[in-house]
């Protein structure tokens, strides 16, 4: 992902990337001489990124997924200085499964049973993904129950990320799908977050935002 952002950055003559950070690095440095940082990392991280961007009151774009609760609450409170668009998912199209779930789950109600099916490269650590959980999370809000929404996970091949939102009826089926092509649909997203979140004010964001959903 990193990767991905940097040589979708170089066409982008409004963006500049300023420094480049690997597991390990010292992070401070690249923070200090930044508008806003990206992070597609690893979970464990976070402590460290929340810190010092807090320290340095730069903006905070996080893709990566998997945090367990206290590091969630570490993002909750580091937003309460910088601005932070904390997503599961930066593609729009994802972002716009999750509005039309919303909606389809208002308009069908209790009757339709409902599941998530999701699938991702074997590669993938969590499960279910960040996505999936999001979804389902929406799904609840809608539904006002703290019942768990079923979700089944698949890790096959190198299927970069599918998710399937089945509303199963009396006698019918309504199924919603995002299949992504690449990850340079997440690395657009998050380019796009990092360039609305510089200026804003403090406060944990979502794609939606970003999005204006």
């Amino acid at each position: 992902m990193g990767q991905t952002i940097i040589d979708l950055a170089k066409g982008n003559p409004k963006i500049e990337i300023v420094a480049q950070c690997d597991l390990g690095d010292s992070i401070e440095p690249a923070i200090a001489k930044s508008d806003v940082a990206i992070d597609f990392s690893q979970a464990n991280a976070i402590d460290e990124i929340c810190r010092v961007a807090s320290h340095h009151r730069q903006a905070l774009v996080i893709g990566t997924t998997g945090h367990s609760l206290p590091q969630r609450e570490t993002i909750e409170m580091a937003a309460r200085d910088i601005p932070i668009v904390f997503a599961s998912n930066f593609s729009i199209g994802v972002n716009v499964l999750f509005a039309l779930a919303r909606k389809a789950a208002e308009l069908l109600g209790l009757e339709f049973k409902i599941e998530i099916i999701e699938t991702h490269h074997r590669m993938k650590k969590d499960a279910p993904s960040g996505t999936a959980k999001t979804i389902a999370e929406i799904l609840k809000q809608v539904r006002k129950s703290d019942d768990e929404i079923p979700i089944e996970s698949i890790r096959e091949g190198d299927v970069v990320g599918d998710h399937t939102v089945i509303f199963a009826g009396p006698k019918e089926r309504l199924e919603l799908t995002h299949r992504a092509g690449s990850r340079e649909i997440f690395a657009r997203g998050a380019l796009r977050a990092a360039q609305w979140v510089v200026g804003k004010s403090p406060g944990l964001y979502s794609m939606q935002d970003v999005l204006g959903l």
